[in-house]
């Protein structure tokens, strides 16, 4: 390592820090900074032994555009040694969306492995990318990839993106979707709604949903269901209750599906709208509604759930 000022030169040699004059050793000051290097900024140091940078492999791999989601390339970590530092691998990929309103985007990759198959998954989420706006991101993988390739892409407009955490909405409640349970083709995910506001909330009954497809268009021909007695085959379950939720306080509702496929073709509705109650702001989830050919959809009535 070197350090050059304007009177010395400074560097390791030898195993020992060295100085030498540069009036006395004018002349061999070529020599000296060959062997201690070539930094020249006063007090730096450089280590010269040069690390090969990361060369990035565009992806061409299946899906590798989606939905306005383009990767553009990958590369893959460098284990640390010879003097250079460890590296991470990183996924390069931008947006371009097409909507007209502002959208929120939950992209999911999938990583693969030395064997050239897909062995995890990673989900990013980009909120509020504006019509017009390209965004180019970069993602670190603590990993080491032979490929990547898009999974999914999901994007809902952002003024109805589903809130767990973070700033409390304008309509003072948060709803959001969990990741749901399947047993033998039934389907199971809860809608959550909490009051994170300063008032009570008061809700009695269903909440609506409209179904979507992956172009977002509407979905037709798809009965809604109030309880799911006809699809699950339950028994009795408990109707709607009129709740006052005090701030804190939460409640959930139930989509029940079967993805049963006889004749005809399946039914799939990755998005589904949902208003709370009557006049209630609306709220975009992603439950991936695999419906099969049965046509129907079980919503369950708001019931009050424990703080515990």
């Amino acid at each position: 390592m070197t350090s050059v000022t304007a009177e010395v030169i400074i560097c390791w040699w030898g195993g020992r820090m060295r100085t030498f004059p540069l009036a006395a050793l004018a002349g061999a000051a070529v020599l000296i900074l060959t062997a201690c290097g070539t930094e020249t900024s006063a007090g730096g140091s450089r280590d010269d032994r040069q690390c090969p940078a990361p060369v990035p492999v565009p992806s061409t791999a299946r899906g590798a555009s989606d939905g306005g989601v383009r990767i553009i390339s990958y590369t893959t970590a460098r284990a640390a040694g010879g003097g250079c530092p460890a590296s991470q691998s990183q996924v390069m990929y931008e947006i371009t969306p097409t909507a007209d309103t502002p959208m929120t985007y939950t992209i999911t990759f999938g990583l693969m492995g030395g064997s050239g198959t897909v062995s995890d998954v990673l989900t990013e989420t980009v909120p509020g990318v504006r019509p017009g706006e390209t965004v180019r991101r970069t993602l670190p993988v603590g990993r080491t990839l032979s490929g990547v390739h898009l999974a999914t892409v999901r994007s809902v407009p952002t003024a109805e993106a589903p809130s767990q955490s973070g700033p409390c909405p304008r309509s003072g409640v948060r709803v959001y979707a969990d990741r749901g349970d399947a047993a033998m083709g039934l389907r199971v995910v809860g809608l959550h709604l909490s009051n994170c506001g300063t008032g009570v909330y008061r809700i009695n009954g269903y909440p609506e949903v409209q179904l979507f497809d992956e172009d977002h268009d509407p979905v037709t021909g798809v009965r809604i269901l109030h309880g799911s007695r006809e699809i699950s085959f339950s028994g009795d379950e408990p109707g709607p209750t009129p709740l006052v939720l005090k701030p804190g306080e939460a409640a959930l509702a139930t989509l029940t599906w079967r993805n049963t496929t006889e004749f005809g073709d399946p039914v799939n509705a990755p998005y589904v709208r949902v208003h709370a109650k009557s006049g209630a702001d609306p709220v975009m989830v992603t439950p991936e509604l695999d419906l099969g050919t049965t046509g129907k959809l079980a919503v369950g009535a708001w019931r009050r759930l424990d703080r515990s």
